[in-house]
């Protein structure tokens, strides 16, 4: 499950600096496959996939967040400190 998790990692940086870059009128996705809005429309469709991938196994993939022990949130603290 690790090559997943590496591919969604990427996936979703690749996201994030599209996004940044969107922002400043470059959209990178589009400059590279933008004659075929099927792909484009697959890549952005896999970008988001590979967030949500990440955020549901975020706690076990995440070694800082293992670390933590158990408790409340994605961070394994619990309510009102440490």
């Amino acid at each position: 499950m690790k090559w997943v998790h590496i591919i969604a990692f990427t996936l979703v940086i690749i996201g994030g600096l599209n996004w940044g870059l969107t922002a400043l009128g470059w959209n990178v996705v589009n400059l590279i496959v933008g004659s075929w809005p099927i792909v484009e429309k697959l890549v952005y469709l896999l970008v988001g996939l590979s967030a949500i991938w990440l955020v549901v196994m975020h706690k076990k993939d995440c070694k800082m967040c293992g670390m933590m022990g158990g408790g409340m949130g994605m961070g394994g603290m619990k309510m009102g400190g440490m």
